[in-house]
């Protein structure tokens, strides 16, 4: 018997056993509406499956949005779950939390960075590295209306400041008056940083801090220019201001090294983390270099963030990510995946133009005068067991677990073929 049948043996058993009554109607009737949800629901996981409630198997390329580091059920998890939550869960951070200060030091000793704050999201973090960048700006830089610069088609949250630091219009619709501060320039364009940060300096605006994400997850797939990310490190140093990286999408391994950062051969002075740091148990973290930490007590302040639940998962996928040698298995798939993107790329080269990305994060983008969209092809890939998610109108994204195999890249492509075979016949 090939591993492949035994596979598909123990899958139909979970599915048999997932199957349970769901009504949709009855979800929508008590959910506020603030999600385009597609027409599946999911109750279990295993690895790099899931299993939607009529029991039918779907391989996972989403992984939560990049969250799922270790995929589901993991056992390492389960186990520091289970042992958790038969310890302590909560108690909020006017104790000393053991387990939160081993998470920082595991933080800072993989990192460049000094000090950690804890928080519960992205968008959390990304409000707390803000909040941090400004004071900096009073205390030290002596500005008074500090600025930001964040990049077109970025994304850093759904908080009123993060919506507003996301150079992405559409997010902001409805929601004005956005918080002031910031100011938007293309993303790897230089000459624009430059331009924005001389026009600022005329209008007593000083820039305080360049805040972006090494790629671009929401806009696109887009990763950072060397050249571009190593001459703002100069420009920041240069003019003393902060370079904030938005890690949240392409930390914790995802990139193929433990930080986005690392593969532009830059430090950023604070970065953030979410998503995969808690493998999908929820956890952020704002982190920095000693010299920008001006944060005092009663300054910021999480009543979940960094408790004894949150930071032992946290811990335990940290050190499964070593333990594993998972960044290896993160690169070597990643090769795989790009190899497979491109050759169905190249096969309906009328349909599609480029694939980027580092290791498990990838994008595949559609023509944009093509008659399909994301979505379309998305909803064809359900059909086909497949789950991946879009990254704007014309880019399909990829980012299965960490742990993802090779058998199971090779799935995914003959899948995704099956799935754009069928559109376009």
């Amino acid at each position: 018997m090939t591993p492949e049948t035994i596979v598909r043996q123990y899958l139909g058993k979970i599915g048999e056993s997932t199957k349970t009554l769901f009504s949709t109607e009855n979800f929508n009737t008590h959910v506020m509406n603030t999600y385009g949800r597609f027409p599946i629901a999911l109750e279990a996981g295993k690895g790099c499956w899931v299993w939607d409630t009529e029991g039918k198997a779907y391989l996972d390329f989403v992984a939560g949005i990049a969250t799922c580091t270790l995929g589901h059920a993991n056992p390492v998890m389960m186990t520091t779950v289970s042992q958790q939550i038969q310890k302590l869960h909560h108690v909020s951070n006017l104790y000393y939390i053991p387990v939160q200060g081993e998470l920082a030091q595991w933080l800072t000793q993989h990192s460049c960075a000094d000090k950690v704050f804890f928080c519960n999201s992205g968008a959390e973090a990304n409000e707390g590295a803000i909040k941090l960048a400004r004071k900096y700006a009073h205390e030290k830089l002596n500005i008074e209306n500090p600025m930001i610069l964040t990049a077109h088609a970025s994304f850093h949250g759904r908080t009123l400041a993060t919506i507003t630091a996301t150079g992405q219009p559409k997010y902001h619709k409805g929601f004005s008056p956005l918080m002031p501060g910031f100011s938007y320039v293309p993303y790897n364009d230089i000459a624009a940083i430059e331009s924005a940060i001389a026009e600022l300096d005329k209008e007593t605006r000083q820039v305080a801090a360049i805040m972006l994400e090494t790629l671009q997850g929401e806009g696109g797939v887009r990763p950072g220019d060397t050249a571009y990310f190593q001459k703002i490190r100069e420009i920041c140093d240069d003019k003393g201001i902060l370079l904030i990286l938005d890690e949240v999408q392409v930390g914790m391994g995802r990139t193929g090294k433990l930080w986005g950062y690392e593969n532009l051969g830059i430090e950023p002075d604070i970065f953030t983390s979410a998503k995969g740091l808690g493998g999908g148990i929820p956890i952020g973290a704002m982190l920095c270099k000693s010299h920008c930490d001006v944060f005092e007590p009663g300054n910021q302040a999480s009543t979940f963030g960094g408790n004894p639940f949150a930071c032992a998962v946290a811990l335990a996928v940290c050190q499964t990510l070593v333990q594993e040698n998972l960044l290896t298995n993160v690169q070597q798939r990643g090769e795989e995946l790009r190899v497979g993107l491109n050759a169905i790329a190249s096969k309906y080269s009328h349909l599609f133009t480029e694939v980027r990305g580092w290791g498990l994060i990838n994008g595949l983008e559609l023509n944009a005068d093509a008659e399909l969209t994301s979505i379309d092809i998305v909803k064809a890939a359900i059909d086909e067991g497949l789950l991946i998610v879009p990254a704007g109108q014309k880019v399909l994204r990829f980012v299965p677990p960490l742990i993802v195999t090779a058998a199971e890249v090779t799935e995914a492509m003959d899948a995704l073929g099956k799935a754009i075979a069928n559109l376009v016949k």
